[in-house]
């Protein structure tokens, strides 16, 4: 049976895996944080940079929602640091690396 946090973890991948088609599939940067069409040189290569990484994430969240459904593994806690270490790594590199698309002036 499905409880609250696998359903939730479910629905949270969903949305956030279709920003992630949506930016890196049919090129909606405007959905991107911080997005400023006037210091975006290469606005290709950050959609499929920023769309590849958000749907890094929605992955994640499938594997956590796995990980809690089968409640199979004893340290569920460690799953969930682990998460979070990894979405704030993916977070920096997202902000880091977006930087190279845009103009240094």
């Amino acid at each position: 049976m499905v409880d609250g946090t696998v359903a939730s973890l479910l629905l949270a991948a969903g949305f956030v895996g279709a920003l992630g088609v949506l930016i890196k599939y049919f090129g909606m940067v405007q959905l991107i944080a911080g997005y400023d069409s006037d210091r975006v040189t290469d606005e290709e290569g950050l959609s499929r940079f920023i769309g590849t990484n958000t749907l890094y994430v929605a992955a994640m969240l499938v594997l956590v929602a796995a990980v809690e459904y089968t409640e199979t593994f004893a340290a569920a806690e460690l799953v969930w640091i682990g998460f979070l270490i990894v979405v704030f790594g993916l977070t920096a590199r997202m902000i880091v690396g977006a930087r190279r698309y845009e103009d240094a002036g």
